[in-house]
Parts: C-alpha cells; sequence; structure tokens
C-alpha cells in the first residue's frame, strides 16, 4: 500500500478550510439584526440584512457540502490506515 502522508496532508487542509468557514460564519452572523425596524431608515437596515443573509447562505452552502466531504474522506483515510497497519503487523512474523 502507498503512503497515505500526501492524502492526510489534503485532509487537514480540508478541515483548516472548514474550519475557516464556521470563524467566518460566526464573524458575519454577529453583524446580523433581528429586530424590527419601524421608523426611520428601515429601508437601509432591510437591505443590509438582505445582504447579511445571502452571505450566510452561500457560507452555509459550501459549509455543510464541505463538512461531508470531510468526514468522509476522514473516514476512508482511517480504514485505509488501519489496513496498512494490519497487513504491516500480519507480515512481521512471516519472514
Amino acid at each position: 500500500m502507498s503512503n497515505l502522508l500526501p492524502y492526510a496532508i489534503a485532509w487537514a487542509v480540508l478541515a483548516v478550510v472548514v474550519a475557516a468557514l464556521a470563524i467566518a460564519r460566526k464573524t458575519i452572523s454577529s453583524h446580523e439584526d433581528d429586530s424590527v425596524h419601524l421608523g426611520g431608515d428601515s429601508a437601509a437596515a432591510m437591505t443590509e440584512q438582505v445582504t447579511v443573509a445571502k452571505k450566510l447562505d452561500s457560507i452555509d452552502k459550501w459549509g455543510k457540502v464541505l463538512t461531508v466531504i470531510l468526514a468522509i474522506t476522514g473516514v476512508i483515510l482511517a480504514v485505509l490506515y488501519g489496513l496498512q497497519m494490519w497487513e504491516a503487523t500480519s507480515k512481521v512474523g512471516l519472514a
């Protein structure tokens, strides 16, 4: 079986990207305003909230997709590593 290090590094980079998306979502959602604006400049507040909602929807979409990919590839890497260790230990006593 081949060396899994490049795949593990790619998985770690993907994990960092998912973590960065989570941090970006938290930062953007802190600017979200859930109050109802009835007077004055309600149109400007509404357009700002629509912009924030669109950004959050985009981050949520990519976050969900990349999290699923991260989980699936993590399981695959763990299984491949387990198989590699099992094959290595089963051949130790055969020499």
